[in-house]
């Protein structure tokens, strides 16, 4: 499984981005997503997850409101809409695949920039 996120950049405090994750994976719609992120000198935290079909989602309480996560099983590509962004929302931003969970993630994407500058 191959896992291609795009999308990341250099926005401004209040900006939106929105990424995108391509999974190579043929029965993606069977698999869960989420969204990780590493701030320099932090630990990888989950951003946002969703289920194989979208009908549950979580999300990191420092988001909540702000981020929304969903998924387009016909094209086997998963999104994360980021809106009102903060400086400290930047970080290098992974997806993730997990075959049984979102609790355990089994596949990584090579992540993208975010930067927000204030």
């Amino acid at each position: 499984v191959q896992l291609q996120a795009s999308g990341g950049g250099l926005v401004q405090a209040g900006g939106s981005l929105r990424l995108s994750c391509a999974a190579s994976a043929h029965t993606f719609s069977r698999y869960y997503m989420g969204w990780f992120r590493q701030a320099p000198g932090e630990e990888r935290e989950i951003v946002a997850a969703i289920s194989w079909n979208g009908g549950s989602t979580n999300y990191a309480d420092s988001v909540k409101g702000r981020f929304t996560i969903s998924r387009d099983n016909a094209k086997n590509t998963v999104y994360l809409q980021m809106n009102s962004l903060k400086p400290e929302d930047t970080a290098v931003y992974y997806c993730a695949l997990g075959i049984r969970s979102t609790t355990r993630m089994d596949y990584w994407g090579k992540g993208t920039q975010v930067t927000v500058s204030s």
